[in-house]
């Protein structure tokens, strides 16, 4: 079994790699134009690509040089950015997400990019500069110990990047540390509903994330409610279709009808949840005539 260093480091060299390819040739494994080096390996070529089109270019803010088709939702149209708002993008690629959200804060607000991998930093930063943008930045960082000052931001988005964090719970735990007290989250992620047919399971989540990681959705659930957040809210839920062509490479066609007609699948969720505007302290049971005073 890999360590959790070792996926992030599988993580840091496929997004690197995408990263630095050409303009048309971005994308991961549900993009037409995943091919023999795409980010799922040699073994992972997609002929029949899987439906993840969110479109983003209907939003005000989006460029085009910045979408590396790597998204599963669109998490700014639903985080409730206000002028002025500082955000912070947990995994930021190269700058798409945040070129939307500072359309919505404006000059007057601040947007900070958060990212893993040194390439990705580089093509946002580029971006950035082309687009003479001077309030928004981005930061070389590991979502699970963020190297950001705590209560900073209003707003956080993420976009289909806590599916590949290791340790989920320390990645929603530091998402509280930097949002202010009364701040929120929206973010965007690949969740699974119901136990998966083995002969899918890990490659399923190979195509719709490169790399696996994606766990129950009441799980996910459960994890943004132990950070300690409140208002938790699904506000988009869509599943990812896979196509016949592609089930075919790995179940029969008697396992096919039987996961189509069930209530399991591959979903693309957006999630909103709040930090509360005083922190409420656990509830501590007194044990004796000393321990309360």
């Amino acid at each position: 079994m890999e360590t959790a260093e070792q996926i992030k480091e599988v993580v840091r060299q496929k997004y690197g790699a995408i990263a630095e390819q050409p303009d048309d040739a971005v994308g991961c494994c549900g993009s037409a134009q995943a091919g023999p080096t795409s980010c799922c390996g040699p073994e992972k070529s997609v002929s029949v690509p899987i439906d993840m089109t969110v479109g983003y270019d209907e939003l005000n803010g989006y460029i085009a040089e910045a979408d590396l088709g790597l998204g599963c939702g669109l998490p700014t149209q639903f985080a409730q950015i206000k002028p002025g708002d500082v955000v912070v993008d947990l995994g930021s690629g190269a700058g798409n997400d945040c070129f939307v959200a500072r359309a919505e804060t404006g000059e007057t607000g601040r947007v900070i990019g958060l990212d893993m991998t040194p390439a990705m930093i580089d093509r946002a930063r580029k971006n950035t500069k082309s687009l003479g943008f001077t309030n928004v930045e981005f930061v070389y960082g590991d979502i699970e110990d963020m190297p950001l000052p705590e209560n900073l931001a209003n707003v956080v988005v993420s976009n289909c990047v806590m599916n590949l964090v290791p340790d989920k719970r320390k990645a929603f735990t530091e998402t509280y540390r930097i949002l202010k007290p009364g701040g929120h989250f929206s973010i965007s992620d690949i969740v699974l509903k119901g136990e998966l047919p083995k002969g899918l399971q890990r490659d399923a989540e190979l195509y719709v994330g490169c790399v696996s990681g994606a766990i129950q959705k009441d799980d996910y659930l459960q994890l943004v409610q132990d950070a300690g957040f409140t208002k938790i809210l699904v506000q988009k839920e869509r599943e990812i279709a896979m196509p016949d062509e592609v089930l075919k490479n790995y179940l029969s066609d008697q396992e096919i009808a039987d996961y189509r007609q069930k209530d399991q699948g591959i979903y693309s969720v957006t999630v909103f949840a709040q930090k509360p505007e005083v922190a409420i302290r656990p509830t501590v049971s007194c044990c004796g005539p000393d321990c309360c005073n």
